[in-house]
């Protein structure tokens, strides 16, 4: 389902990071860099709700609004490092999961609220922390584990953005609700090759369903398959629907450099898409380099248990089109 937005708008944003997201290539783009993982707090949970309450803080100052309604989520069960966050914040709250596609979902659904009438402001955010991540879904990383070549590094950080009817330089067009695709993938360490043929499914349904051509956009992201996810998805596109992805490329990918920084695969993590839209993408459509992006977060709807009972592991993608409006 894509839903098109006549009064949305993103009029400012906020990123917050740590220390391997500032040491990599864009790291001049964000807001705001830690230097250690534990950003002053006793455990790798608190240090995720540090980040999302720095990001939101940071969003405030710099926009001077308050949001009618906050919506968001993370990786954490319970989406906890939101819900804590949120009982410091203190506004209307709307909390969302799909995994590493909520920073899309986050936006289509605050657009809604927009669009509708329903809100004037909304504050939409996200976050993801490498060691808290790893040790609910795999391993603590002090154990050491090895890891595989297909593995992605879960980005640590937080981005918000603040949605409104006022127009601004960069609007919200449209976006496409994914479906949850199981491609029969039972290894946790290849995210990339689980989330692939979800984020095909959803550009392809985005283009039917607003009639356009891969054209039509100078530039398509998806975030965060990684090198290898993003191969997948190029051959798929081109061997299921005869369309190349030649204006393509991955925000986990983009986020890390691969060859200096120990990522494995690339970067992954819900916040990993909005990092590098946020920062590096935003200013480059600013500069008039991009004018119309297409953002296709993916998500892998992975639960330790149901792995466990031998299950594979579904995914899910949500797309928006970005609009540059100079």
């Amino acid at each position: 389902m894509t839903f098109k937005f006549n009064n949305a708008y993103i009029n400012e944003t906020a990123t917050v990071t740590g220390p391997y997201e500032s040491a990599g290539p864009l790291g001049k783009y964000f807001d705001l860099c830690y230097k250690d993982l534990y950003f002053g707090e006793k455990n790798w949970e608190e240090a995720e709700v540090k980040l999302v309450t720095s990001a939101i803080n940071i969003l405030k100052k710099k926009s001077g609004v308050e949001a009618d309604v906050l919506i968001g989520g993370d990786l954490l069960n319970q989406i906890v490092a939101s819900n804590y966050a949120m009982e410091e914040v203190k506004g209307s709250f709307i909390g969302i999961y799909a995994a590493c596609a909520t920073s899309t979902l986050g936006l289509i659904l605050g657009a809604s609220l927009i669009d509708g009438g329903f809100a004037s402001n909304v504050i939409t955010f996200t976050s993801s922390h490498n060691t808290s991540a790893e040790k609910q879904y795999r391993y603590p990383v002090e154990y050491g584990g090895p890891k595989h070549k297909t593995t992605t590094f879960t980005s640590t950080g937080s981005a918000a953005a603040l949605l409104s009817n006022v127009k601004s330089d960069i609007k919200l067009e449209s976006g496409t609700i994914g479906k949850v695709i199981d491609s029969s993938i039972y290894d946790v360490s290849n995210m990339g090759a689980v989330m692939a043929i979800a984020a095909a499914d959803t550009i392809y349904k985005h283009l039917k369903d607003t009639g356009r051509d891969i054209g039509y956009y100078d530039l398509i992201l998806t975030g965060d398959l990684g090198i290898y996810g993003q191969k997948i998805l190029k051959e798929y596109m081109h061997s299921e629907y005869n369309i190349d992805l030649k204006n393509y490329n991955d925000t986990g990918v983009m986020l890390y450099d691969l060859k200096t920084q120990p990522v494995y695969a690339g970067a992954s993590g819900p916040v990993c898409a909005p990092l590098v839209t946020y920062g590096f993408i935003f200013d480059e459509m600013r500069k008039g380099k991009y004018k119309k992006v297409l953002l296709a977060a993916t998500g892998a709807l992975m639960s330790p248990v149901m792995v466990n009972h031998k299950l594979s592991i579904p995914a899910i993608s949500h797309a928006v089109s970005l609009e540059v409006m100079l």
